[in-house]
């Protein structure tokens, strides 16, 4: 449980702070942007940290699936775009690809 709030709260800061460069890049927002953007970015890397994973590379692989469903909430609640039908299918195979690693017996 604790791990799936650190990915919760990872996926926020990582999808904040890439907005923040996107907004800035794509959509003429001020320069300003990057600096919460970067600071957002630093958080990531730390909350990443703070799995209780032996091996990284586990960890980051775990996150990726609760990262395309963080981004595709961020995309209907940010954004305004509502995820179609593929979108939650692909989701729903990522979180359960991200569940399995988590929970599988070692």
């Amino acid at each position: 449980m604790k791990s799936l709030l650190v990915f919760s709260a990872a996926a926020l800061a990582e999808i904040a702070g890439c907005f923040a460069f996107w907004a800035w890049w794509r959509l003429d927002k001020s320069i300003l942007w990057l600096f919460p953007g970067m600071a957002a970015l630093a958080l990531f890397g730390w909350l990443l940290t703070q799995v209780d994973s032996a091996f990284a590379g586990r960890a980051y692989a775990a996150y990726g699936g609760v990262y395309i469903a963080a981004s595709l909430l961020w995309l209907w609640l940010a954004e305004g775009m509502r995820p179609d039908r593929f979108d939650m299918v692909g989701a729903g195979f990522a979180l359960v690809g991200a569940g399995i690693i988590l929970a599988a017996p070692r």
